[in-house]
C-alpha cells in the first residue's frame, strides 16, 4: 500500500535550514491499522503530510499502491487524494457555514458527482454513523464527538483506500475518544488502511502496528 525508501524532507535555506525526515523507510501493507508516535517536533506530521500528498519531500521515494508520487502537479495530486485518501485532523476542519450534510457531501461535489447524488451518498454516511438527525444541524451546533464522526464520514464518503488521521482524539474527552476509535476499527475492518498520528498511548494500543519517529528517523 505505502512503500518510503530513504525519503527525507528539509525546510528552510541556509542558516534557517531545517533537516525534519533523515531517511525514512517504511511498509504499509494494505488493510493495516497503524499509528505514528513521536514528540512535537519529531516529524510525525510532515510524514503525514506527505503521505497524503499535502507536501512534497526532498530526495527519495514514495511509492502509493505501486505508484511512484513524485513531481505531481497540484492537479495530479489533488485527484489522487480525491480518489484515495480520506483525511481526519484533530480539529475537525469543518466548514462553519456549512451544515453537516453538506460537509460530508462536499468531496464528492469536488469530485465532479452531481449536486442530488453527492447528498445522498452522504446522508446514507451520517446514518452509518447514527448522525442523521443532524444533518441539518451547522458545526458550531455539535459536540466535539459528534464534529469528529462527520469528519470522519467526509473522510470516507469517496470511498477511499487509505484513511489518514492526525490527532483524531486530541480534542474530545476520552469515552468519546473510544468511540471515535471503534469507527476507525471498524472502518479497518472493512479492508481500508488507517493511518493514525497519536501521542497517546492507549489509543496507539489499539492499532495493530505502532511506529515510533524521534528526530525524524523511525526508532521502532
Amino acid at each position: 500500500m505505502i512503500q518510503l525508501e530513504n525519503l527525507h524532507k528539509s525546510y528552510g535555506k541556509g542558516g534557517g535550514h531545517l533537516h525534519v525526515l533523515k531517511g525514512i523507510d517504511l511498509h504499509i501493507c494494505k488493510g493495516e491499522f497503524t499509528s505514528i508516535m513521536g514528540v512535537s517536533g519529531s516529524g510525525k506530521s510532515t510524514l503525514l503530510n506527505i503521505l497524503g500528498l499535502l507536501d512534497d519531500y526532498d530526495r527519495g521515494n514514495y511509492f502509493l499502491e505501486e505508484k511512484l508520487i513524485k513531481n505531481l502537479t497540484q492537479v495530479e495530486s489533488a485527484m489522487i487524494r480525491n480518489k484515495k485518501i480520506g483525511f481526519v485532523f484533530q480539529f475537525f476542519n469543518l466548514i462553519e457555514y456549512k451544515n453537516a450534510l453538506d460537509n460530508v457531501a462536499l468531496p464528492l461535489l469536488y469530485s465532479g458527482v452531481h449536486h442530488r447524488k453527492s447528498h445522498m451518498i452522504a446522508m446514507e454516511y451520517l446514518e452509518k454513523f447514527g448522525l442523521q438527525d443532524w444533518a441539518k444541524h451547522y458545526p458550531n451546533e455539535l459536540s466535539g464527538g459528534q464534529k469528529q464522526r462527520i469528519a470522519i464520514a467526509r473522510a470516507m464518503v469517496t470511498n477511499p483506500s487509505l484513511i489518514l488521521a492526525d490527532e483524531p482524539t486530541g480534542a474530545i474527552d476520552s469515552m468519546t475518544s473510544n468511540q471515535v476509535i471503534r469507527i476507525l476499527e471498524e472502518i479497518n475492518k472493512e479492508g481500508v488502511t488507517v493511518l493514525i498520528v497519536t501521542h497517546e498511548k492507549d489509543i496507539a494500543k489499539r492499532t495493530h502496528r505502532i511506529i515510533k519517529i524521534k528526530d525524524g528517523i523511525i526508532r521502532s
